[in-house]
């Protein structure tokens, strides 16, 4: 496949690395040469078969506007810009293109959140939730974390006497992402964590995203769709 990467950032660079390690062509574009989606016109992404944005919220909202209204397919990466998801989703189907949108793109946090909707299940606990990145990731709380406060809430929501669930952001060096999801009671305390090691992980659930929206329409959240990969 071809696929057209927004970003050359640590991660997008390692998306671009990966996908032609899977033996797909890549082009990449960083955020200058790509100013308010000025590269992405239908010329650009004729023989495109998926772009795959990991920039800044802004941008991204951008670039799925350009993309989506040529009815091409975006996989987005870029977390920040999710007040913005409904409008993205009436582009993709206004226009017949396809869109693959996720707070966290690796597997291996996917299972995190399945763990989590368990353990929210669970009565008697409170829940708080940690979060490590890097100094120069731009939103904070991540959105990985929002992801697993909004499933806590779900199982155990206010009105039926659940507790806000309080998150702690920390942005500490070039840290790759640790989420840890905490339970106390009055008897005992669970945790459940996902330290990630590289961005490796984030890259190739991008990747395999993008190699199956290719052949898909529509929005589409990760969560939804990670185990067809």
């Amino acid at each position: 496949m071809q696929f057209l990467v927004l970003g050359k950032g640590k991660t997008g660079s390692l998306v671009a690395e990966v996908a032609r390690e899977r033996g797909h062509a890549v082009s990449a574009l960083d955020v200058d040469e790509n100013l308010h989606a000025s590269a992405l016109s239908e010329a650009t992404l004729a023989d495109v078969d998926a772009v795959i944005d990991f920039t800044a919220p802004e941008a991204a909202v951008e670039n799925m506007r350009a993309v989506l209204a040529l009815g091409g397919s975006i996989v987005v990466g870029t977390t920040g810009w999710y007040e913005r998801l409904d409008e993205m989703k009436s582009l993709a189907r206004q226009f017949g293109g396809a869109l693959l949108y996720g707070t966290n793109f690796s597997i291996g946090v996917q299972k995190l959140f399945r763990l989590t909707a368990q353990l929210a299940q669970l009565d008697g606990y409170t829940f708080t939730i940690d979060e490590t990145h890097h100094v120069s990731k731009l939103d904070a709380p991540s959105g990985t974390a929002i992801t697993l406060r909004e499933i806590i809430e779900a199982a155990r929501p206010k009105s039926s006497g659940g507790a806000e669930v309080f998150i702690a952001s920390h942005r500490l060096g070039d840290a790759k992402g640790e989420h840890i999801v905490t339970a106390v009671s009055d008897v005992d305390t669970l945790q459940i964590r996902h330290d990630a090691h590289s961005r490796r992980g984030f890259a190739l659930g991008a990747v395999r995203g993008a190699e199956w929206l290719a052949h898909n329409s529509g929005p589409h959240d990760f969560r939804d769709i990670f185990d067809q990969l």
